[in-house]
């Protein structure tokens, strides 16, 4: 059982956290280049242009950071580090060699086997990962009987995943947050765009009403781009939550149940219920028909 539990737990090492950064940060470098191959003008506009002097043309990284605006761009901009903080930590959280510890379970069991029960309460209160509270919890317990000792562990394992899930909510915040905010950004740039047109005693100005379109374009479109990570990252923390609430209460129930019976034989009463046996009754036969 060791074996396969150990090759459970290394599925979730750093590594793959280190790969959605290494991703994160080539999409980053690719798309700085392709901002730099817009902004250079090709070689033959530039000889029928002569010497005449270009008219500014920047790019489009530059123009998006334009166009978001000193109102929805350090917004758009606050929310997004608040969700790259909140991946960041539930990455390091929600590993699986880090909730349940491949280590703390070879030697929590191999205490039990030596009959060295307080020290193997001690490992299980001094660790602080998911599986080392829910044991120390059930362990507590376990002197008024085994379903105690689960019924408590089972109700830590509901406490931590609850306060897991409170971070988890923040995504999905996020990503239902994201589109209105650019829906927001839409309304607020269209208001410009007719406010310019709207002018009396003057023609609208070409210029102003494509920054109040772009505005528009470009709030929906950091909106957006900012609610689809957050409702991916959503659903693959609460599926992962849910898989190690889960294996931590099938391996706290078998640790728990190898400490019972193994605190009974160490008693000379192997097999002995915790609750005194009822009475025999004598029962009545039944007449055969």
């Amino acid at each position: 059982m060791l074996t396969l539990i150990k090759g459970n737990f290394m599925s979730g090492t750093l590594s793959r956290f280190t790969l959605v950064l290494l991703v994160l940060v080539g999409f980053f470098l690719s798309t700085n280049s392709s901002f730099a191959f817009q902004e250079a003008p090709p070689a033959a506009e530039k000889k029928e242009e002569g010497d005449k002097p270009a008219a500014g043309n920047p790019s489009l990284f530059m123009h998006i950071l334009k166009s978001a605006g000193w109102v929805f761009g350090p917004m758009i901009l606050a929310i997004s580090i608040a969700l790259i903080a909140l991946v960041c930590l539930l990455a390091m959280e929600l590993r699986m060699a880090t909730s349940i510890p491949p280590n703390f379970v070879e030697e929590f069991t191999d205490l039990v086997n030596k009959k060295q029960f307080k020290q193997a309460f001690d490992i299980a209160k001094e660790d602080g990962s998911f599986l080392g509270r829910v044991m120390s919890q059930g362990m507590s317990r376990l002197q008024y009987g085994i379903e105690d000792a689960r019924e408590s562990a089972y109700n830590m394992v509901d406490s931590i995943k609850a306060s897991k899930e409170v971070a988890i909510t923040y995504l999905s915040t996020i990503g239902t947050l994201g589109p209105l905010i650019g829906l927001v950004g839409t309304v607020f740039g269209m208001i410009l765009s007719f406010m310019e047109l709207g002018r009396p005693g003057s023609t609208p100005r070409p210029d102003k009403l494509a920054d109040g379109i772009s505005h528009a374009l470009v709030v929906t479109l950091l909106g957006i781009g900012l609610s689809v990570p957050a409702i991916f990252f959503h659903a693959f923390y609460r599926n992962r939550l849910i898989k190690i609430s889960m294996d931590t209460s099938l391996i706290a129930d078998d640790l728990l149940t190898q400490m019972y019976h193994s605190t009974k034989k160490a008693a000379g009463q192997p097999g002995a219920p915790a609750t005194p046996a009822a009475p025999n009754v004598p029962t009545k036969s039944v007449p055969q028909v």
